[in-house]
């Protein structure tokens, strides 16, 4: 299957993570061996008599030389990630589905985090030992579409070469929200093994033509009580353009299939994708149902990490707010400071800073507008309020090192704390006014050491799993356990992520202490 280039994938996230402070290759699985011999001696066998049992044609299976096995396809190689192939190779399978699991209760509670397990989903890597792949690899996809990253899953259910009837039915969903389901509904009337399920046949059977074989599959599940009662007066209303005219609207059910969803519009009656899951906002991206549906949509999948800040900012400026309130003050403000820092007038930037802080706080998006000002107000004379506010800003953007070194020795002592914990050092003394504050000390005041349940996991090539099993400590410290924050962040530095521990320390420290963090 053809892999389609979505540039969405480069920008969902952060620098590689072999790229950071200290580097993954302070573990041991990425030392290079050099103790193979030089060469082997091959010993000639003489060969047997020629002699088939049969003249039947065995069955032969062809695959790419380079395929990855089912459960190990990925986007993410190895040289883009720093994480080894090695990743679940230890593990059982059953151990990483509840870990997996675990986490669809604990979502990620700063977006560091939401980074790394978005990383771990999409990478390449080995199977677990005892996996036959497609288990694992149907939660990976799961997990990805419940976090709205609905067209890397897309790309990476692409890789497999041959899609089970269970992979068929994540793969449909996905092409649904994307629209581009003609080519699987090719191969469903082609290969009619690939599902049994009623609706998606009648639908595939539409779009190629064959209304005739669509209404008697149609007729025959009816009769035969195999479809629900939404998807019956669904499907009858899709298929009898006249009866659906003369009908009153059908009320929705509340969590719609991908399927139904598309039903729904092709009858006339498109449903709001605000009250429904996270991945429904893919849809509005396009803009076609209006721009606030497409700002709702766009602040919605920036919050999740689904999208980046460039993404959400092409978004905010594409029109003139057509209203007041809500979602229209944050267009608005963003708009006026982006016209401010074009003015370069401090006093007009200061002004407008102040202003639209507030509103991105209120829609749980500092870290995206953080990442795409803060280089650029960091050196600015701004007034006071407005230069705390830059401060923070920096602390939470990729250049928090370079924000860290002039708010070190500053007199802000919650800001020359965090500043601390930036560069990777203890601070002196506890600020109380930030949140987590004992924790972040404890976890930078020695050298890092995992704690007991995860120290050798990464030497037993369960390295995924012990990620994984941080993730959801972090959470857990995150609701109020302190000691599981340092744990957490210990474990990170001690695994070589140093990078992403000091990013998720400054996140659920800033957001907890703006009252920002979802």
């Amino acid at each position: 299957m053809q892999i389609k280039p979505y540039l969405l994938v480069t920008a969902l996230f952060a620098p590689p993570l072999a790229a950071q402070d200290q580097p993954l290759s302070a573990i041991d699985w990425l030392e290079v061996q050099r103790t193979a011999p030089p060469f082997t001696q091959v010993i000639p066998v003489p060969p047997g008599k020629p002699v088939a049992q049969s003249a039947t044609v065995p069955d032969v299976d062809v695959q790419p030389l380079d395929a990855p096995d089912l459960g190990g396809v990925g986007l993410l190689p190895g040289s883009v990630t720093g994480l080894p192939p090695s990743l679940w190779r230890g593990s059982r399978e059953s151990d990483l589905l509840t870990a997996i699991d675990a986490l669809h209760s604990r979502k990620p509670a700063v977006p560091a985090l939401d980074s790394l397990l978005h990383t771990l989903l999409l990478a390449e890597a080995d199977l677990a030992a005892d996996s036959n792949g497609e288990a694992f690899l149907k939660r990976r996809l799961q997990m990805l579409f419940d976090h709205g990253l609905v067209a890397p899953a897309e790309a990476m259910v692409e890789r497999v070469s041959d899609l089970t009837p269970g992979l068929f039915e994540q793969a449909f969903d996905l092409a649904l929200l994307t629209g581009s389901d003609s080519h699987l509904c090719q191969m469903l009337n082609e290969t009619p093994r690939l599902s049994t399920d009623l609706p998606t046949r009648i639908w595939c059977a539409t779009r190629a033509g064959e209304y005739p074989l669509a209404m008697t599959i149609y007729q025959t599940g009816a009769a035969l009580g195999q479809l629900s009662g939404v998807d019956e007066e669904l499907l009858l209303r899709f298929l009898d353009p006249e009866y659906s005219e003369s009908t009153t609207p059908l009320r929705p059910p509340v969590r719609p299939t991908p399927l139904q969803f598309r039903l729904f519009e092709a009858i006339g009656e498109a449903l709001p994708t605000t009250p429904l899951p996270l991945p429904f906002a893919v849809v509005e991206l396009s803009g076609d149902a209006g721009w606030r549906a497409q700002l709702q949509a766009a602040e919605r999948l920036a919050r999740a990490g689904a999208i980046d800040g460039n993404q959400l900012l092409g978004v905010y400026t594409d029109q003139r707010r057509a209203a007041s309130g809500g979602i229209w003050d944050r267009v608005e403000a963003l708009q006026r400071f982006e016209t401010a820092l074009e003015t370069g007038d401090a006093e007009t930037i200061s002004s407008a800073l102040e202003q639209v802080w507030p509103h991105m706080r209120t829609g749980g998006l500092l870290v995206p507008f953080s990442n795409l000002f803060a280089a650029r107000i960091a050196d600015l004379p701004l007034s006071p309020r407005a230069r705390r506010i830059a401060g923070i800003a920096g602390l939470l953007s990729d250049s928090y090192e370079d924000a860290a070194r002039g708010l070190a020795s500053g007199d802000d002592a919650a800001l020359s704390f965090l500043a601390q914990i930036a560069l990777g050092r203890s601070p002196d003394i506890i600020a109380s006014e930030v949140p987590h504050a004992g924790a972040l000390k404890t976890a930078w005041s020695s050298a890092p050491k995992a704690p007991g349940d995860m120290a050798d996991l990464p030497s037993q090539d369960r390295l995924g799993e012990a990620l994984l099993k941080i993730i959801a400590r972090f959470e857990t410290g995150a609701q109020g356990n302190d000691a599981d924050v340092a744990e957490a962040l210990q474990a990170l530095r001690a695994f070589g992520l140093e990078d992403t521990a000091r990013r998720a320390a400054l996140q659920l420290a800033i957001l907890d202490m703006e009252g920002a963090r979802r």
